[in-house]
């Protein structure tokens, strides 16, 4: 036993809502943040000023998830004004990567706790009124004409230049939905989720603002238990105009990730430190492997970042009993899986961001704390969270169950 590794000893989430007209739509991000920042305190049962450093990861800093999330979150989470935060941005890796740093600071020796997160309030912040003033720089473009590409453009060139049809993407949906729909109704998310309660904002029916509702917000709104492949391939293909794809063929609403709210968080410590403390520990981390790839197809980043990181710890794809791949699209998912011989059974189990929804900072903590639950449950070695990243790049994370 390396008294010198980092383990995670608790983890939290709130439940993800749908963007705009789910639970969450007038929640704050430190809210949502705050919230899973104090249950990771106290499920670990530490003293909230014994935490170094509150590290949590958004892809939209915009509004109230700007000024550095990080600290907002510690002073919502009931922190003393002790505990320094920071903000971190790899697009929609942003939460792997907060747990990564925290992990790494520790390891380092320079602190011994740590929390490491992400949250998104898409609901507030890509919305009319985010900032795209002078958004895209013209040295930029000049150095890299697709940097900027859309990420619904990139899985049609990725369905493109892959050859992944669209009923091959309407099939891996449906069984996210039929996945996500069984571990709901198992409870299989029930041990990461605390419940949160808020106002929802309420419509009228021409649109408008109308009064807001107190909610109770304890399970997953976006999984839609019922769908059919046949709903799925009714649906219209969303993308059209771009610069590199005219008319979109394969990407629709039903293969696609959804826009939801939400927040995770982990606490790190020093297994000395859980051991001095008498903490059980949930998973250790081992390490994190970034790579690039041509923007307009970052959805194959995992297929660069994988690799890398199982080479640098001897291990081959056979030997990680659980894997977990963000589903920002149905495409590059099946790619990624096939790419690299990944066992359909050994891969988002529970479905993916396409049923349980895709808070861009978010997804990446939330991956890595569901994955050690079920990696536990099944009783895996290994899991590995990997995630294709906006810009053209891919992470992928390890973790050693105790």
């Amino acid at each position: 036993m390396d008294l010198n590794e980092v383990v995670i000893v608790s983890t939290a989430r709130t439940a993800l809502a749908k963007s705009f007209r789910g639970s969450f739509n007038d929640t704050e991000a430190p809210v949502l943040g705050g919230h899973v920042v104090r249950a990771v305190v106290e499920r670990a049962g530490i003293d909230p000023a014994d935490v170094e450093d509150v590290i949590m990861g958004a892809a939209v800093q915009q509004g109230t998830q700007a000024y550095n999330i990080g600290r907002l979150c510690a002073y919502t989470g009931g922190l003393p004004e002790s505990v320094p935060g920071m903000a971190l941005d790899r697009m929609c890796a942003s939460g792997l990567m907060s747990i990564g740093v925290a992990a790494k600071s520790i390891l380092s020796g320079e602190m011994s706790i740590a929390i490491g997160g992400g949250v998104e309030s898409l609901s507030l912040t890509q919305t009319k009124h985010k900032n795209s003033y002078r958004a895209q720089s013209e040295a930029v473009l000049q150095a890299m004409p697709s940097a900027y590409i859309p990420m619904i453009e990139t899985a049609e060139i990725v369905s493109r230049r892959y050859g992944i049809s669209r009923a091959a993407q309407d099939e891996y949906a449906l069984q996210s939905q039929l996945r996500t729909a069984a571990a709901q109704r198992d409870g299989l998310f029930d041990d990461e989720i605390v419940s949160l309660s808020v106002d929802k904002l309420l419509f009228a029916g021409d649109g408008q603002a109308n009064g807001h509702e107190r909610v109770q917000v304890s399970r997953d709104e976006c999984n839609r238990p019922s769908t059919r492949l046949e709903d799925l391939a009714a649906l219209k293909p969303v993308w059209k105009d771009g610069k590199w794809i005219g008319q979109g063929e394969y990407v629709t609403a039903g293969n696609a990730s959804q826009f939801s709210d939400g927040a995770s968080a982990s606490l790190l410590m020093s297994r000395a430190e859980a051991r001095r403390r008498g903490l059980t520990p949930l998973g250790i981390y081992r390490g994190i492997a970034v790579g690039g790839c041509a923007p307009e197809e970052m959805g194959i980043g995992p297929v660069i970042a994988i690799p890398k990181l199982l080479k640098r710890f001897g291990l081959s794809v056979a030997d990680i009993g659980l894997w977990e791949i963000n589903e920002a699209f149905a495409c590059q998912v099946l790619h990624c899986r096939d790419a690299l011989h990944i066992p359909a059974e050994r891969l988002n189990v529970n479905g993916g961001a396409i049923a349980i929804g895709h808070p861009f900072g978010m997804s990446g903590a939330r991956m890595v704390g569901h994955a050690l639950l079920e990696g536990r449950r099944r009783g895996v070695r290994y899991v590995v969270i990997a995630m294709c990243i906006g810009g053209g790049m891919g992470a992928a994370g390890l973790f050693e169950l105790p």
